[in-house]
């Protein structure tokens, strides 16, 4: 028995297929959802998604959002933003950081700005950045 499972964020369906088993990071830790898990809605954190299905063990970045797992094996995952490990451009990430954290610098010498909104900004760069690093790693060995 699997689980049929979406992953879409506001943009569009990053995932979708019947898969094994998913770890997802939460506010209240890290949960994994197995087939006939119960009913659950639970808020999504910046970190680490692991989907395991016929092909193996897929990985992505997620930072926030909502999880509905439905009593007929249906989970559904609405993320602020998902990218596949693989799809991450870490250079990219870093310059994405870096600009947040000058912003970050900037509101704190009294420039008006969105101190929660800048802080997401820098942990989803990080956790872009972690994963990326940490795919890439596993995917390349060194010689």
């Amino acid at each position: 028995m699997n689980i049929k499972f979406k992953i879409a964020t506001p943009e569009k369906v990053v995932y979708e297929n019947e898969i094994e088993q998913v770890s997802v990071p939460t506010m209240d830790g890290e949960i994994t959802i197995l087939p006939n898990h119960i009913p659950l809605v639970s808020v999504l954190k910046a970190g680490e998604l692991r989907i395991k299905d016929k092909n193996g063990e897929q990985i992505m970045a997620v930072s926030g959002g909502f999880l509905e797992m439905r009593g007929n094996n249906e989970l559904i995952i609405l993320a602020d933003n998902a990218e596949r490990a693989e799809h991450i451009d870490i250079d990219r990430a870093e310059e994405a950081r870096k600009r947040a954290e000058t912003e970050m610098e900037k509101a704190k010498a009294g420039e008006d700005a969105d101190f929660a909104r800048l802080q997401a900004m820098i942990d989803r760069e990080l956790n872009r950045i972690k994963i990326g690093k940490k795919y890439k790693n596993i995917r390349m060995p060194n010689n």
